[in-house]
């Protein structure tokens, strides 16, 4: 009798919301949609305005995680990679962890380290550093398990976030030279479920998501050349579409209105010239060879020249050239949208429409409401009706500029831009470009803010603030 009052009074208090968690569990919150149904937190913020705390941190580029009273953040500082744990309510710090590291991967220079978002299901938190694998944490800090994996051989460094998938911790670990891998491990203990492996797949940077339509789900993973459907209990490669970019695919893949919608900006491949043209330029000594020390222009960037260079000897010979022009051939770019899937190849069964204008380069798009929001470098934002991507308005600008690596986010039908100079432009979800507020911070930005119980977390070159009334 008593065991079934109890259950009787926990589905009463489940019924009226009293159990349900203040929660932006990983990268972009839910499935990372980016959007809040919600929450309404401030449109006009700024350091004298509807500033609730603002506490200093350690460098980093990840977002915050939320969880009730907890916020998590990944760092980097003094060559050491840190989980950092602090208290919602007034930004304490209540711990921080150091990564048992061996070596730093290597990374672009506007990069971190620390770039991959934690990830919570609200008993423990999940960690993912390319230098050195998962960790896991109870929320006092606590180490409860930790997998080692090899460092991540990614010129540009790691980007993707972990997450969880119907019981499963899910990570990309896309990179070159054929070791790509998408890993399932047990949350409860680490161990591996299963991992597929990707050897097609190189330098891209997307968080795996999930898509649920009728009875079916798969894991969806964004990267080189297509977008691909895992299934969750198995891994098992189900479908795929092409449509992406071959290298430095970044945007996540968002669901809505019942079709998947996937990006990546052009990279320009067309106009990587043949090799007797290059020889003519770097090739003193005529050995017909381009060594490290020879390379210039294309080659003289040390993320393509690792890329190329397959055999890793410091030279990029003319079969390997080649073989990365007919690589980067493959590939396409703009914004798709993709029908529910059945299986195998569905480029030309499945892609409902696709347009190629007004795509980023990092920030993955918005969906809200039937409407599809990218913004650019510049500020210049662009709206495309979800079920036939017409465009509404194309490359308008929020009057706020430079780069934008942070992810747009949404919540009380308002969308939240945060450019690198620290400048968050909010704008009304609308057919036209409608900008709110301009709101400068002063400090670099390039991690996507997170949003939990009305208020607004944003995480800035060297501090973590809390805007809200």
């Amino acid at each position: 009798m008593k065991l079934k009052f109890c259950l009787v009074v926990l589905t009463l208090l489940q019924a009226h919301g009293v159990s349900a968690a203040v929660a932006w569990p990983q990268f972009r919150g839910p499935n990372c949609s980016g959007v809040s149904e919600s929450d309404k937190p401030p449109v006009v913020f700024g350091p004298a305005t509807n500033l609730l705390w603002k506490t200093a941190v350690p460098p980093g580029w990840s977002s915050p995680c939320v969880w009730n009273d907890r916020i998590f953040l990944t760092a980097f500082e003094n060559g050491k990679l840190m989980t950092v744990g602090l208290r919602r309510s007034d930004g304490k710090k209540l711990w921080e962890q150091a990564a048992p590291a061996e070596k730093i991967e290597e990374i672009n220079p506007v990069s971190s380290p620390a770039s991959a978002t934690p990830a919570t299901d609200g008993r423990r938190v999940y960690v993912y550093f390319g230098s050195y694998g998962l960790l896991a944490y109870d929320f006092a800090g606590r180490e409860q398990w930790r997998k080692p994996l090899p460092l991540v051989t990614l010129s540009n460094g790691s980007g993707t976030s972990p997450a969880l998938i119907q019981g499963r911790l899910v990570i990309n670990r896309d990179q070159e030279h054929g070791k790509s891998s998408l890993l399932a491990v047990n949350p409860r203990n680490g161990r591996t479920v299963w991992e597929t492996p990707r050897p097609d797949f190189a330098s891209s940077y997307a968080t795996p998501i999930l898509w649920k339509h009728g009875q079916d789900e798969e894991i969806v993973v964004a990267g080189s050349v297509r977008v691909v459907g895992y299934g969750i209990k198995d891994g098992q490669e189900r479908w795929w579409t092409g449509g992406l970019e071959a290298v430095s695919v970044c945007p996540t893949p968002i669901i809505g209105d019942g079709q998947l919608f996937a990006a990546s900006r052009s990279f320009g491949g067309n106009n990587m010239p043949p090799f007797p043209q290059m020889l003519a330029d770097m090739d003193p000594n005529g050995d017909r060879k381009i060594a490290r020390a020879e390379g210039k222009g294309l080659l003289g960037n040390k993320a393509i020249f690792d890329a190329t260079d397959t055999d890793h000897d410091d030279i990029v010979t003319e079969q390997e050239w080649n073989a990365a022009l007919a690589f980067i051939a493959k590939g396409d770019h703009g914004i798709f949208a993709v029908r529910a899937p059945g299986s195998g190849d569905l480029t030309d069964s499945h892609v409902v429409w696709k347009q190629k204008r007004g795509i980023a380069t990092v920030p993955s798009p918005l969906f809200f409401r039937g409407r599809i929001y990218a913004v650019q470098d510049g500020g210049r934002v662009t709206c495309f009706e979800a079920k036939t991507g017409r465009i509404l308005f194309e490359q308008e600008r929020l009057g706020a500029d430079g780069e934008y690596y942070a992810s747009p986010i949404c919540a009380d039908g308002k969308i939240y831009f945060a450019s690198t100079r620290g400048t968050v432009s909010v704008m009304k979800a609308s057919d036209t470009l409608q900008v709110l507020a301009r709101n400068d911070l002063g400090e670099r930005l390039m991690a996507t803010p997170a949003i939990a119980d009305h208020k607004l977390y944003v995480r800035t070159a060297n501090h973590l603030w809390a805007f809200g009334k």
